[in-house]
């Protein structure tokens, strides 16, 4: 095996759009790798993600722009490049984005998420 297959290129990684309100990206996620999901979330200024839990604990790290957490019944609180977020399962969480440029941030889900991990906390 050489190193070039170790090596994967986000760009090639297609982006798509989800009822939550954001852009998704999946690096990882397969059946073959149950323990852990990896993906890349983009929310455009001034939207908020839909309110919502999963079943499993996720973490969030803020790579671009700047935004609001609102995880269970906490006040908001500002996050920005470099912020590491714990979710633990079963906790209501949403981001707004509060800035003038896209807030990105990688998703790392334990075990893997899939969709039926998610419930919405909207009407």
């Amino acid at each position: 095996m050489t190193m070039k297959d170790h090596i994967k290129k986000a760009s090639n990684y297609e982006e798509f759009w989800t009822e939550e309100r954001c852009f998704i990206r999946e690096f990882v996620n397969t059946k073959t790798i149950s323990d852990f999901s990896l993906a890349q979330s983009r929310v455009e200024p001034s939207v908020t993600t839909q309110l919502h839990k999963l079943s499993v604990d996720e973490w969030y790290t803020i790579l671009r722009g700047t935004g609001l957490i609102e995880i269970g019944n906490r006040k908001a609180q500002p996050v920005q490049p470099g912020d590491i977020i714990q979710i633990t399962a079963g906790t209501s969480q949403r981001i707004t984005n509060s800035g003038n440029e896209d807030l990105i941030f990688l998703c790392i889900c334990r075990p893997r998420f899939t969709p039926d991990c998610y419930a919405s906390l909207e009407d």
